[in-house]
C-alpha cells in the first residue's frame, strides 16, 4: 500500500512538472495587459500582469503594427531583435505565445543567447542563416543547420543558441515563441557585462583564461558598469 501511494504521489509530481513547463494555460478568454497600473484597482493580477477590465478592452490591444519596417543593425553584431510580447501587445498576456522580427546586415550575427522562458521556432524570409544550439551538461552536443529562405528550425527551451548571417546581402527571419515574454540571456553580456561585475578570478577560472584578458573583456561589455 505504501509502495503505492509513493508510485501516485511521483506520477503527480511528474505531471506537475511536465505542466509547468511553460506559461501556464488561461483561465479567461483573454486578459489583456494594463500598461497604466495607476488603473490596477479594478483590475485582477494573473500570469505576472494586471487585467484590463474585459469591457474596457478594444480591437487595439489585440494589434501590433511595424513589422514590416527592418531594424537598425548598425551595431557591433550586425543584427536586430524587434520583439512583440506582451509588453509591446498587451492582448498577448496569459496566452503563452509572443513573436520576433531578427534584421542581419551582411554576415550578422544573433549572438549566443539563451530564452528562459520559451522554446524558440525560426522561419528565414530572406537571406541565408547558419544556426544552431548546444545541448545542456555533460553532453553539450552541438547542432547545426544552414537555412535558406522558407526553412525552418527550432532552438529548444532554455538552450544556447545562435544565428549567423552567411550572405553577402541582408537576411530576414522571423521567430514564434512559446511564452508571452520568453526573456533573453545574451551570454557574452551576461558573463562580462553584469552589474557589478563579477570577480575576475571567477571568471579566469571558469574560462582558463589570462585575467588581463577577462578584465578586457569585462571592459569592453560592460562599459560604465566596470
Amino acid at each position: 500500500m505504501r509502495k503505492a501511494y509513493i508510485v501516485t504521489v511521483a506520477l503527480f509530481a511528474l505531471a506537475f512538472s511536465l505542466a509547468s513547463a511553460s506559461d501556464p494555460d488561461p483561465l479567461q478568454d483573454f486578459c489583456v495587459a494594463l500598461k497604466d497600473y495607476s488603473d490596477s484597482k479594478s483590475a485582477v493580477f494573473v500570469n505576472g500582469k494586471f487585467c484590463k477590465d474585459p469591457k474596457l478592452v478594444k480591437a487595439e490591444d489585440f494589434f501590433f503594427e511595424g513589422l514590416n519596417i527592418a531594424g537598425n543593425t548598425d551595431n557591433k553584431v550586425g543584427s536586430n531583435v524587434t520583439t512583440v510580447n506582451v509588453d509591446t501587445l498587451p492582448g498577448l498576456n496569459t496566452l503563452g505565445i509572443s513573436l520576433a522580427r531578427i534584421d542581419f546586415a551582411p554576415y550578422g550575427e544573433n549572438p549566443p543567447h539563451t530564452h528562459p522562458r520559451g522554446t524558440e521556432i525560426l522561419v528565414v524570409v530572406e537571406g541565408t542563416l547558419f544556426v544552431g544550439f548546444v545541448t545542456s551538461n555533460p553532453e553539450n552536443r552541438l547542432f547545426t543547420k544552414t537555412l535558406n529562405k522558407g526553412d525552418v528550425f527550432v532552438f529548444p527551451i532554455g538552450l544556447i543558441h545562435f544565428q549567423l548571417n552567411v550572405g553577402k546581402t541582408n537576411a530576414i527571419a522571423i521567430s514564434g515563441l512559446s511564452s508571452q515574454n520568453a526573456g533573453v540571456i545574451t551570454i557574452a553580456d551576461a558573463v562580462f557585462g553584469s552589474d557589478p561585475p563579477i570577480n575576475p578570478d571567477v571568471l579566469t577560472k571558469a574560462f582558463q583564461l589570462d585575467k588581463n584578458v577577462v578584465e578586457e573583456l569585462q571592459k569592453e561589455f560592460g562599459g560604465d558598469n566596470y
